[in-house]
């Protein structure tokens, strides 16, 4: 079962978002049947997704069937999966916090290769089926990160995303592509400094987008920066962006194409996140977060409210020892 809470009050210009407040509830068992040690298993459930104020209007239910493979360096999902099996979060860039808040599942596959110094994961997440209401939607990630020697850490980001035309498409519709890549560089300054962690990453954020029946690609590229930095119950992250526009086709497509935050279209941009985590284990996660967003002419203050629980066979079974930190750091929403 896991089960989350998030309230999110956004305050800010209207140039790249807007005022207002998301407070939803989100509750997503499931059930299934695990075999040959625990390695494979079958899995069904649904996450309900429900704003909190309005009774039972303006509910969602996101079905969840899959299957699931998890060996000793290679892991596998294929169906309709929760977005908590990736090893590591989607950039800013890529998804958006409200777009995260009400899409709890991958539609699709993802195949992830872990080790002792790293890991990489490739997912498919096939959004939007063709039809004469929706136009076909999909994205394809490639996340990895290594620690090759010492403190360095090298790896990347990298999404192919598609939206095609209704069918039959209406007059005017048109083919859009989507392609973004962030290699970076950085270090691992945890075990140097009185800090519990420290990770500086920096490198380049690069787009290209094209609308087909204009022909021309609009490209985008700039300087990324993100630092990492917590000890004990607070942690502070920055993001950094300085560069052109990486989504030049926000304006006309909004999130249908581009599922990243719409502050990464400004010229100059810093997210600055202060959180505060008052409980966390294997099984509760809550945490509260002021968020800063500043670009060249506006700026915006989010306050948000996070609360995560979650319990399966694995958690139950060690409930009587001791969590370890990458345990409850797992434990994110």
């Amino acid at each position: 079962v896991d089960y989350n809470t998030i309230f999110d009050n956004r305050e800010c210009d209207y140039d790249y978002s807007t005022n207002g407040t998301i407070f939803v509830s989100r509750l997503s068992p499931e059930v299934g049947l695990s075999f040959l040690n625990g390695t494979h298993r079958i899995a069904g459930g649904v996450s309900w997704v429900q704003p909190v104020g309005n009774g039972w209007k303006d509910y969602k239910l996101c079905p969840t069937l899959y299957y699931r493979h998890e060996g000793k360096a290679w892991n596998a999902s294929f169906g309709m999966f929760p977005r908590s099996q990736f090893i590591a979060p989607l950039p800013k860039y890529l998804l958006s916090d409200s777009i995260a808040y009400h899409e709890p599942n991958v539609r699709g596959l993802l195949v992830q290769y872990v080790k002792a110094k790293g890991y990489a994961e490739l997912s498919l997440d096939w959004r939007s089926l063709q039809s004469e209401e929706n136009r076909e939607a999909f994205n394809i990630n490639l996340n990895t990160q290594w620690k090759p020697v010492g403190i360095l850490l090298v790896g990347g980001h990298a999404q192919l995303n598609h939206l095609a035309k209704q069918k039959p498409a209406p007059a005017g519709q048109g083919v859009n592509d989507d392609l973004m890549i962030n290699p970076f560089v950085g270090v691992d300054l945890s075990d140097k400094t009185f800090l519990d962690s420290l990770v500086v990453k920096s490198g380049a954020l690069i787009s290209m987008q094209r609308d087909r029946k204009q022909g021309s690609w609009q490209n985008g590229a700039g300087f990324l920066l993100n630092a990492y930095a917590e000890k004990k119950f607070v942690s502070i992250e920055e993001t950094f962006y300085a560069g052109k526009n990486v989504m030049p086709l926000y304006s006309h497509y909004g999130p249908l194409l581009n599922m990243g935050d719409p502050y990464f279209q400004a010229p100059i941009y810093s997210r600055t996140d202060v959180n505060f985590h008052f409980v966390r284990n294997r099984y509760v996660n809550l945490e509260a977060s002021l968020v800063f967003h500043a670009t060249e002419i506006a700026f915006g203050f989010w306050q948000q409210l996070k609360l995560r629980v979650f319990v399966d066979e694995t958690t139950w079974k060690k409930r009587n020892e001791k969590a370890t930190r990458a345990e409850w750091l797992s434990n994110r929403y």
